[in-house]
């Protein structure tokens, strides 16, 4: 049926930006910032980049004022360190937080509506894991506005990408990077509408895909974070690094899995067991609810598996409470709204009154594509691929190791979509490419098998199967029975998804043929995320073994998984970068192989 399939059409540019969320906008904003009138295709495969992942983000962006006269860099350094279970590139959380105020003015000046106290200034607020004087008390760092930010932030980059005349191809998947040698030279769109597939010439190539959080059952991600980006590197041989570093939220709403963002813990929310017991002193007596968020959602779990939890009778689930009832109108109505709304319109409760459901929610994917500090993707260690980048939250550099820090994410995407754009703007002087005689073969290939296959099984069943698998198996808690018995069941679904029958073999709006090639990316994923946890025989971060509770020395270092053939996933190492250590000037010894303790 390959014959059946062809590139109906070629588009040239300078850079094809796959992804139109925040991190992809920042990079083009900078791009036409830096050489204006630059050609640049930004493809999303939503209907709108207003309906980007980021446009959800709550809470705000961690960035230190050089005139706050409390916080400074250095601190916000050691807490990014701290926080990512000392597996973060030391070298990258300098890059990114001596950037963090620059990029915060950039923002506001290009029309950002952040929000400011009674005398003007910039509003703050604390997040967890966030200090003053390398641990002493929290630190007030974060700029927002209200608790919509990432909506306020997607205003901003994609008015800016608009206003330089980037051209955009909404409701269309890159389904595959192309290739001359080592230089990517573009990808193959698929546009969802027509049902073509079009190949797409770029000098320089930028994926910001997103994150992959339908691979869990319970997720705060959109219904299109299927793990796009990392599949399509997969596919090209390229590494995927520390794919085990997987985050789940403390608070996600129990039923609809929405996040309620940890600003609700930031302005005084309380954590409550069904006693109504204040639980976050037994797990971090210092921090509290402020503790960094794997701390906080493994002690929920543990609340809840030692039978303190509360059973909600509509969805067959356990939980624990946020109580928010003791905070002011103000902070509801001025610096919660939103969350709070959420509350009453998905679970029927008024947060000023009723104490409110969560429980731990898949959230962030702390690893991805490898780059080095510009974002430029990494064949390996010393190897470059040229004319490819990735930025947020597809990408790892790597700035959150195995746990990021909220309002590090919003401060990730925005630096790097800049860097990157920055040096992307030295590949505009190459040739023109041409498109190569064997782009789209790949695509071409799986999608022959999608229409060809027949069978009884159900792609969204397989889907929901496997989402519950890796939520049991590789959740918040794992073991080596647990994620050996996920890989056995995982190769099961993959021949059972090859035996799956699509109704429709339209190519033209066929959503049963997108979720089939999203299972299949699925899939993909999934397999990395727990053979990446199998070998790392150690507790780190957002990655717990309860049969290796303690970090260990031996695995400091990235994971680099890489598919070598079908099914078979080979794995390799990258040091992480301890610069700041190394190079021994004050307060070096902050960044040594540290004890984690909140």
């Amino acid at each position: 049926m390959t014959s059946k399939f062809k590139i109906s059409s070629t588009i040239h540019c300078d850079v094809l930006i796959v992804g139109a969320g925040g991190a992809g906008l920042r990079c083009a904003a900078e791009i036409l910032e830096k050489r204006p009138g630059t050609n640049i295709v930004a493809v999303t495969k939503v209907a709108h980049p207003q309906k980007s992942h980021t446009q959800t983000a709550q809470g705000g962006m961690a960035a230190v004022d050089p005139q706050d006269p409390v916080d400074k860099p250095i601190y916000h350094m050691f807490d990014t360190w701290k926080g990512s279970d000392c597996s973060a590139d030391q070298n990258i959380i300098r890059k990114i937080v001596e950037s963090g105020w620059e990029q915060t003015v950039w923002m506001e000046n290009h029309g950002m509506h952040l929000s400011r106290d009674e005398n003007g200034r910039v509003s703050k607020r604390t997040f967890g894991g966030h200090t003053l004087n390398f641990g002493e008390t929290s630190a007030f760092r974060c700029v927002f506005e209200a608790d919509r930010t990432g909506k306020g932030i997607m205003d901003n980059v994609w008015g800016e990408a608009l206003k330089g005349g980037t051209s955009f191809i909404n409701q269309a998947i890159a389904t595959e990077l192309v290739f001359k040698g080592d230089n990517c030279v573009g990808a193959i769109i698929f546009r969802q509408k027509d049902g073509e597939f079009v190949a797409v010439l770029a000098k320089a190539t930028v994926l910001a895909t997103g994150g992959n959080g339908q691979v869990f059952k319970v997720t705060t991600n959109c219904r299109q974070n299927t793990g796009d980006g990392l599949a399509i590197t997969i596919q090209a041989g390229l590494p995927v690094m520390d794919p085990e570093a997987i985050q789940f939220h403390p608070t996600g709403i129990v039923g609809p899995g929405i996040l309620a963002s940890e600003t609700l813990r930031s302005v005084g929310g309380i954590l409550r067991n069904k006693d109504l017991e204040p639980f976050m002193e037994r797990y971090a007596p210092k921090m509290k609810e402020l503790a960094p968020r794997d701390l906080v959602a493994r002690a929920i779990e543990t609340e809840i598996r030692e039978g303190r939890g509360i059973l909600n009778p509509d969805h067959d689930i356990e939980h624990v409470w946020i109580d928010l009832r003791h905070l002011s109108d103000y902070i509801h109505d001025v610096q919660i709204p939103e969350v709070s709304s959420f509350f009453r319109r998905f679970v029927n409760l008024d947060p000023k009154k009723d104490l409110c459901p969560v429980r731990p929610s898949n959230h962030y994917q702390m690893g991805g594509i490898p780059t080095n500090e510009f974002g430029e993707v990494q064949k390996s260690n010393d190897e470059l691929i040229h004319g490819l980048f990735a930025v947020g939250e597809c990408a790892a550099a790597s700035f959150h190791g195995f746990n990021r820090l909220g309002t590090n994410s919003i401060l990730e995407l925005i630096t790097m979509g800049k860097v990157a754009g920055e040096k992307g703007v030295a590949s505009l002087g190459n040739e023109r490419p041409e498109l190569p005689k064997n782009a789209g073969d790949m695509t071409f290939s799986l999608f022959s098998k999608f229409m060809e296959q027949k069978g009884r099984d159900n792609p969204g069943q397989i889907r929901e199967e496997m989402r519950m698998l890796m939520t049991e198996k590789v959740g918040v808690f794992r073991t080596e029975d647990g994620i050996g018995l996920a890989i056995e069941v995982l190769e099961e679904l993959k021949e059972r998804a090859g035996e799956a029958t699509l109704s429709s073999k339209s190519l033209s709006m066929n959503q049963e043929l997108i979720q089939r090639w999203e299972l299949h990316n699925l899939l993909s994923v999934s397999t990395f995320i727990a053979h990446g946890a199998l070998n790392r025989r150690e507790s780190r971060g957002g990655h717990f073994r309860e049969d290796f509770p303690e970090r260990k020395d031996q695995f400091n270092y990235h994971t680099l998984a890489f598919m070598t053939e079908p099914g078979q996933v080979e794995l390799g190492q990258r040091p992480i970068d301890m610069s700041i250590y190394e190079e021994r000037q004050e307060h070096y010894e902050k960044f040594g192989m540290i004890e984690r303790k909140y």
